[in-house]
């Protein structure tokens, strides 16, 4: 069973704590996790690229000229695919990207993550995360003490407004519940904050 220390905010070391097998000391798959990963990118896909057919394209209700004698061919149109102004064939209509992932693999990837993230040295067991004032400097001081100046993921029991004011104007640091935890932003952390009260949640939910 992993253990790994407890700190503070300065980064004292304030006791340790042993982490569940199931949850840190999982299978590392990494082709299971890049799925992961390609799914949640492709969920985040916005998909609001759009052209206009030639029902949409304003303009072209009268005949250009007649069916025939004229020597050009039949136009029924300018506003046919085939004409400069006129609509688009097969082009992109909104639509959303995202499907179904099985949620046993989607955990599995999960375990897989923390797992490297706690070989890796990534993860930082905090025996609280509370702030006197939502005060984004504060925050900044504790963060630099944390070693966590990089991309960061803070992980709580539920979303605390007051570190969420504080955190608010530092796009370096995300923070997420214990049940929005998530493979994508693990993956691009480089720094993962739990506080103990969190950790247990943590375990309870995931493993």
């Amino acid at each position: 069973m992993p253990t790994v220390d407890v700190v503070n905010l300065s980064k004292e070391k304030v006791g340790t704590v042993e982490l569940d097998d199931r949850l840190f000391a999982a299978e590392i798959n990494p082709s299971l996790i890049h799925e992961a990963v390609v799914m949640q990118q492709a969920c985040m896909r916005q998909g609001t690229a759009a052209t206009k057919t030639r029902g949409m394209v304003r303009g072209g209700g009268k005949k250009p000229w007649r069916q025939k004698g004229t020597g050009r061919a039949r136009a029924g149109s300018n506003r046919s695919p085939l004409w400069r102004g006129g609509g688009t064939t097969f082009g992109p209509t909104p639509r959303d990207y995202g499907y179904a992932f099985p949620r046993k693999k989607y955990r599995a990837a999960l375990r897989g993550v923390l797992t490297a993230k706690v070989k890796d040295g990534s993860i930082l067991v905090v025996d609280r995360m509370e702030l006197g004032e939502a005060k984004t400097k504060q925050m900044a001081q504790i963060l630099k003490k944390l070693e966590a100046t990089e991309r960061t993921v803070i992980v709580g029991l539920e979303m605390d407004e007051k570190l969420s004011r504080a955190l608010r104007n530092i796009p370096s640091v995300q923070m997420l519940s214990v049940h929005g935890l998530n493979v994508y932003d693990l993956v691009c952390a480089r720094r993962v904050l739990i506080p103990q009260e969190a950790l247990s949640k943590l375990q309870e939910v995931w493993a």
